[in-house]
């Protein structure tokens, strides 16, 4: 089964909340970036949080038939990055995000309201 980029992008925002990741905002990057179609940014607050974030959008895209094509990060836990494919999540320990503040380095890309 393949998902098209809107429903792979709920995929990634649904596991990411039920594992109660903070500050979650997706941003829009079609016509941006040939990188991807979406951006998911969130953090949490401890490096067990973080890793059990990662873990869950991991295995829920499983789950919908979805290949990770590449994960960096979880031994640290400090910043995750998963590239799902049209959709590239990063998770951020609360410090990191603060300061990388990848939300202004895209700040040509729509906020993505209501996922």
């Amino acid at each position: 089964m393949t998902l098209n980029p809107n429903e792979l992008l709920n995929v990634a925002v649904t596991a990411a909340e039920d594992k109660k990741a903070m500050d979650i905002v997706v941003l829009d990057l079609r016509g941006i970036s040939l990188i991807a179609d979406y951006f998911v940014i969130c953090h949490g607050n401890s490096d067990t949080q973080v890793q059990a974030i990662a873990t869950e959008i991991r295995k829920q895209a499983h789950d919908a038939g979805v290949a990770l094509r590449g994960l960096e990060g979880m031994d640290a836990a400090r910043w995750v990055l998963m590239d799902l494919g049209d959709v590239i999540v990063h998770i951020f320990h609360r410090d990191e995000r603060e300061y990388y503040n990848i939300e202004r380095l895209w700040s040509d890309a729509k906020v993505v309201e209501n996922v």
